[in-house]
């Protein structure tokens, strides 16, 4: 695709979604450390079921130090509401235990220093520095972005980070920090994973798979 084309996207999802200034969050959080943690959380879980815990496990456990130290067993009590909450408990403490001892306490704003916590990938990386430290190096791409990316055109891979690289080269730099939240929502909202609602889409002119689907 070309990058016009991907701009005219762009523009048209944003005004879509009044995401005018400031990406949309859908895990609420407080600081980095939060964010970091709850991102790990939302694998195969939804937003909130995530943020039901937060301030339980917050109250209880509010630093790096605190979580680290955790009883496993008071964690999985806190977490069993969310999927795969023993191994989530297990990762989380690892991850606090990685932030205290190797950071002093304090979440690694590199992409490079992020990947080294356990349980972090650049989809958790990606959504710690732009949504809790205003970097914005890359695009995360989940399941939605995924789904969104191909049907429009945008990549023909499956895999993440093939996906990203791609988005990347399309869009321009400024664009990225929107693109996660926007084709999360697009995804949500009209581009389901079953029965995408293409006649509600107000980027269907552009999209390969309205035009493959669709005939025209």
């Amino acid at each position: 695709m070309r990058r016009d084309d991907a701009c005219a996207i762009y523009r048209a999802l944003a005004t879509e979604y009044a995401a005018g200034k400031e990406p949309r969050t859908f895990i609420h959080f407080e600081n980095p450390f939060q964010s970091l943690i709850l991102t790990i959380l939302s694998a195969q879980t939804t937003d909130r079921a995530v943020n039901e815990i937060r301030e339980t496990l917050f109250t209880r456990y509010p630093t790096p130090e605190a979580l680290a130290s955790a009883d496993r067993q008071d964690l999985e009590r806190i977490l069993h509401r969310i999927g795969l909450y023993r191994t989530k408990a297990k990762t989380i403490k690892a991850a606090a235990a990685a932030v205290a001892e190797e950071f002093g306490g304090r979440v690694p704003s590199t992409m490079e220093d992020l990947l080294t916590i356990p349980g972090v990938g650049r989809k958790t990386a990606n959504i710690v520095q732009s949504h809790a430290l205003g970097i914005h190096e890359g695009i995360a791409v989940d399941t939605h972005v995924k789904r969104v990316s191909r049907r429009l055109g945008l990549t023909d891979h499956t895999d993440a980070d093939r996906i990203e690289r791609d988005l990347m080269a399309v869009f321009p730099g400024a664009c990225w920090k929107m693109i996660n939240s926007l084709f999360i929502l697009h995804g949500r909202n009209v581009c389901k994973a079953r029965n995408p609602a293409c006649e509600r889409c107000i980027v269907r002119a552009r999209c390969r798979y309205f035009r493959e689907t669709k005939g025209v």
